[in-house]
């Protein structure tokens, strides 16, 4: 049966592991140029060629992104890079920009997608872009599914979609706002996601008298609102509907995120895909998702326009409160290395006996153990430990699965994960 690729970020090479091990069929990353991450930590070559290896191991592939929008001076050494590129065996490069794509083509044979920055949304669009050498299209945010799988159908080419996370308001993410706030270029790696930010609306007057708008859309005059930011992308329920319009790859947002966020997101969308492609879906293993991935950090839930366009209900309102959203859980650390009897932790929040951890395995359920003993790395017994210590823990005979990269988190803390 076919099966939709699962598509991961990766913002350095610890959370590339991470993402391999629990369930991504391929990475997207950057290297120190050329993407439109520039705050992710991001990849030196030598760490490319280290994460293209343990991919490989893995069966993973990775795809470079290239997809900021360059100036002349930008374009320096970009030939070299691709050449690089193809040498460790990138599996293909992400790019928008017709100039990037050319440089693409005449200096290697790596494989293009084309970004969703370029804002194909046609099958003309797609066509021509096949001609110029492109295998997949990453569709505008502002397509349906159903509108994806016709451009791939009566184009040939490959579809690639969006499927979780932060989404940008502006026209398939090009904005300026930082541009002008903050003197950063948002579309050549600038971004300081200034809609994110609470702004107040107020009523300019014309001479005529005249108010820009007598709509609703002022109905927040004067008070600060969040309207230029929207909800977290969750399409979860709408997986089946990827499979029945044969959408290529399904992508994860989020080069920026924690390693949390990556164990949860890539271990339930792999469990879903694959009980969709076994038939073995039901309704309350939807249900059990939706309720894990509201567990991370989120701006709450929508389905963006995957199923029609976007509205008034997709826009974040951090004020409204949600009875229904389930207890948070935060990142407590990441298993460093296990033992026949011993578990290292490297904590990113503080712990004390008498926690409640859970161990998040890369395939089943989570493990929930109590803290009643922890050492240091010098065997030191410790009633608790700080944030960025490494702790060792008994391996109890609840803990024996547990295995070196799983992340463990707790609810009982008020550290925040990065949002």
């Amino acid at each position: 049966m076919f099966k939709p690729e699962l598509l991961a970020p990766a913002g350095c090479l610890s959370r590339l592991k991470t993402a391999c091990l629990y369930g991504a069929n391929a990475l997207y990353l950057g290297g120190q140029r050329y993407g439109l991450r520039a705050r992710a930590d991001n990849f030196t070559e030598h760490e490319l060629k280290e994460g293209v290896r343990f991919a490989h191991e893995h069966n993973v592939r990775i795809y470079v992104v290239l997809n900021a929008f360059l100036h002349d001076d930008d374009m320096d050494r970009l030939d070299e890079f691709c050449e690089f590129l193809e040498s460790i065996g990138v599996d293909a490069v992400i790019a928008s920009d017709l100039g990037v794509i050319r440089t693409i083509r005449r200096n290697c044979n790596l494989e293009v997608h084309l970004s969703t920055q370029a804002s194909c949304l046609n099958r003309y669009g797609a066509q021509l872009w096949k001609r110029l050498g492109v295998s997949r299209i990453i569709v505008g945010r502002e397509l349906s599914i159903e509108e994806a799988g016709r451009i791939k159908q009566e184009s040939g080419v490959g579809v690639e979609m969006f499927l979780h996370g932060a989404m940008c308001m502006s026209y398939s993410g090009h904005c300026t706002i930082s541009n002008f706030t903050a003197g950063r270029d948002a579309n050549r790696g600038g971004c300081i996601q200034s809609c994110r930010f609470p702004y107040k609306q107020t009523r300019l007057e014309t001479a005529g008298g005249m108010g820009v708008a007598e709509d609703n859309t002022l109905d927040n005059l004067g008070e600060e609102a969040h309207f230029m930011s929207s909800k977290d992308l969750f399409g979860s329920a709408l997986l089946n509907e990827f499979f029945r319009y044969n959408i290529d790859s399904l992508k994860i947002e989020g080069r920026m995120k924690s390693a949390l966020y990556l164990a949860v997101t890539c271990r339930t969308y792999r469990k879903l895909i694959d009980e969709i492609a076994s038939g073995s879906l039901t309704e309350r293993s939807v249900r059990d998702a939706d309720e894990e991935l509201l567990r991370t950090l989120n701006r709450g839930s929508c389905e963006g326009s995957l199923k029609g366009p976007a509205g008034r209900e997709s826009v974040y309102e951090p004020f409204v409160k949600d009875d229904s959203k389930p207890d948070m859980r935060h990142i407590l650390g990441t298993v460093l290395e296990t033992t026949r009897d011993r578990i290292l932790l490297q904590l990113k929040a503080p712990l004390e006996l008498g926690n409640t951890l859970e161990f998040l395995p890369f395939r089943g359920e989570s493990i929930s153990w109590m803290v009643d003993s922890m050492r240091s790395i010098d065997d030191v017994e410790l009633q608790s430990a700080r944030q960025d210590s490494v702790i060792s823990l008994p391996k109890t005979s609840e803990l024996v699965d547990v295995a070196q990269f799983n992340v463990v988190r707790k609810s009982d803390t008020t550290h925040d994960d990065v949002l």
